[in-house]
This record gives structure tokens, C-alpha cells and sequence, in this order.
């Protein structure tokens, strides 16, 4: 079975591109800078540089592939979703002028809003494309990543985490390679065909009081969480370099899922992964406050 990796570094990519050497499988693996991947994976891979805006290079490195782990590469400019819709055009074309079999996507919980979910709706957009070509698909609908929180780690020094969701709003957070383990298992499984939801939601809902609780345990270090106004959210991200489409598109992960949103899969067994916030942040992120240097 030929199987083509998009984002091999990312957080998720690079752990299902280890997950399916450990299977026996040699991955095509896409990205714009080949050398960014480690040595030791170099010559488990075939590397093929791509950007994932450019269809036409996307359709020639996906030719002769049976299964496709696609990921919308991240954006920062003016219009994210007309980034997405770019970058939906490369999957749909690769799809159906290579014949892909299958495709596993990483979406995102929100997704099956449709609209009014900021930059989720990108994913939206993906999501409804690749139904719309008949290819066998998995939508993985994926929690909240625990290593967003790497980047407010100069927030996590200072002991203060800001956020615009109420502090006692629950929701799905995970850790990206329980995410590769779900994204890889589908990719090698067989028994499944049609168009499929995959929830992704790690192994608790969490508030960000609970949040604040589980970092302060794991880092020995008091962190505190406050809710602050989409306004001053929207001033730090402004400040930080971000477009204003970008800022729009950030804010409305946030806002758009914080009324009566309730996800279209529960939580189940199939739902739930293994990996514990207390257990990542002890691991990862302990250190990066604690002993930065």
C-alpha cells in the first residue's frame, strides 16, 4: 500500500509518518522544505517537496498513491479561508485525477457547524469538498491540542494564562499523537469505506479552571487563569504581528463554539484516547517553564 503524509513535522504528521514506519509501511511524505525532517526519518521516507497551494504539484506527488493523510496547511495571511479553499482545491484535483482510494482528514471539532466558527469553517469547506468527490473519507474531528499551550509559554512563565471562553465552559482536549495513532490506524485498516466521522476527543473535557489545576500540579509553578474581553484578545493578537483576517479567524474558533455548541459525536470509547493533560504537560511542558535554558 502506497500512503502519502502531508505535514510530516507537524505535530500530528510527524507522529503518524512514525506510526506507519513501525508498521512496515514507507510513506511519500510531502512538505515544502525536506530537510526540516529528522535524520533518522530521512531514509524511512520518500520525501517529495510540495506546497500544498499549488494543485498541480500536489497531483504529481500524490500519483500512484492509495491512501492520503491530508492536513490543511496552516495560514497567516489576510484571508485564511481563501487559503483553505486553495489548499481544498489541491486535495480535491489529487484525489480525482490520481484515483486516491482513501483519504484520512484532520478536521477539527466545530467543523459540523458548517459557518460561523472562524477559521474551523476552512475545514468545513475541506470536509464538504472531499464528500463531494465520492472518495472513501474520514473527517477526524479533533479536540483542542495540548500543545497550543506551547505558544503562551512566556503567558505560562509569568504564571497568568488569559482566555475568551468562560473559565467553566468544558471541552475536548487532546494530545496530537494520540491523534496519529486514530489518523494512522484508519489509514492501514481496511474494514471501513464511505464517508466517516472520527471524533477525537483525548480522554476528559476540560474547563480552563481544571486547566490551570492540572499545570500548576505538573509544573510546580502557580498558574492562573482569567477570562478577558474578545476586545483585548483581538489588542495581544494584533500586537503579536497577526493580520486582522488572521486575528477574525483565530477569535472565531472561540466565540463561535462557546453558545449551545454541542458536538455531533459524543463521547464514547471510540471517542476517547489514552494520553492525560497532566501526563503531556509533565512531559513537555514542564521543562519549557520550569528550566527554559
Amino acid at each position: 500500500m502506497q500512503i502519502a503524509v502531508t505535514t510530516p513535522t507537524g505535530n500530528v504528521g510527524r507522529h503518524v509518518v512514525a506510526t506507519l514506519v513501525r508498521a512496515g509501511v514507507r510513506p511519500r511524505v510531502l512538505l515544502r522544505e525536506p530537510a526540516r525532517l529528522a535524520p533518522e526519518v530521512q531514509d524511512e521516507v520518500d520525501a517529495v517537496q510540495v506546497d500544498q497551494y499549488d494543485a498541480d504539484t500536489v497531483v504529481a506527488a500524490t500519483e500512484d498513491i492509495d491512501a492520503l493523510f491530508w492536513v490543511d496547511p496552516s495560514t497567516g495571511s489576510e484571508d485564511p479561508l481563501a487559503d483553505y479553499v486553495r489548499a481544498t482545491s489541491s486535495v480535491v484535483r489529487a484525489v480525482t485525477e490520481n484515483r486516491i482510494g482513501r483519504v484520512v482528514f484532520q478536521s477539527s471539532v466545530g467543523a459540523e457547524k458548517r459557518h460561523g466558527a472562524g477559521e474551523i469553517d476552512g475545514l468545513a469547506h475541506t470536509e464538504t469538498a472531499l464528500d463531494g468527490t465520492g472518495v472513501d473519507v474520514t473527517h477526524l474531528r479533533c479536540g483542542y491540542f495540548f500543545t497550543n499551550l506551547e505558544l503562551q509559554l512566556n503567558a505560562l512563565r509569568a504564571g497568568t494564562l488569559q482566555v475568551i471562553l468562560p473559565l467553566d465552559h468544558p471541552m475536548a482536549w487532546v494530545a496530537p499523537r494520540d491523534i496519529a495513532e486514530v489518523a494512522a490506524t484508519r489509514l492501514l485498516s481496511p474494514t471501513w469505506s464511505g464517508r466517516c466521522v472520527q471524533a477525537v476527543h483525548g480522554p476528559a473535557d476540560l474547563t480552563w479552571r481544571q486547566v490551570a489545576q492540572i499545570l500548576t500540579a505538573a509544573t510546580g509553578r502557580q498558574i492562573n487563569v482569567e477570562q478577558i474581553p474578545d476586545d483585548a484578545m483581538r489588542t495581544q493578537l494584533h500586537q503579536a504581528g497577526m493580520t486582522h483576517g488572521s486575528v477574525e479567524a483565530v477569535l472565531g474558533m472561540s466565540t463561535g463554539l462557546r453558545k449551545n455548541f454541542v458536538p455531533e459525536q459524543r463521547r464514547t470509547l471510540q471517542t476517547t484516547t489514552p494520553t492525560t493533560l497532566a501526563a503531556w504537560a509533565y512531559d513537555h511542558l514542564r521543562h519549557q517553564i520550569v528550566d527554559p535554558g
